[in-house]
């Protein structure tokens, strides 16, 4: 491509700076990675609320069915667990103990149907 292609640039030479200073690169690059973050953050602080809520609830109604004589339900989500990375719930004792209930999964749902 030569400036005979585009005769609007015969006379153009392109400038020795840059268009900008360095503080203002800065100053731009750290808005938009401010900007992006306050855009996403909300996000993922959503997903992560309803992820808990839900697991919570679904491991309380595994809990009163599995292990209808534990006190409370516990959720956690563990990257190496037994039964793989995921949700994992609990049912606790009188004493505190733990013991493994049901895998939720990656995305925990509601209570699917009970036998």
């Amino acid at each position: 491509m030569t400036f005979e292609d585009h005769p609007e640039l015969a006379e153009y030479e392109p400038p020795d700076r840059p268009l900008h200073g360095r503080r203002r690169t800065i100053a731009t690059r750290v808005f938009v990675v401010v900007a992006l973050t306050a855009l996403v953050l909300p996000g993922i602080m959503l997903t992560i609320s309803i992820q808990t809520d839900t697991a919570t609830g679904t491991c309380a109604v595994y809990a009163r069915h599995y292990a209808p004589d534990s006190v409370d339900s516990s959720a956690r989500f563990e990257l190496f667990a037994p039964a793989g990375p995921g949700w994992q719930c609990y049912a606790l004792n009188t004493e505190g103990d733990a013991t493994f209930v049901a895998p939720l999964g990656l995305i925990p749902s509601t209570p699917h149907s009970l036998p």
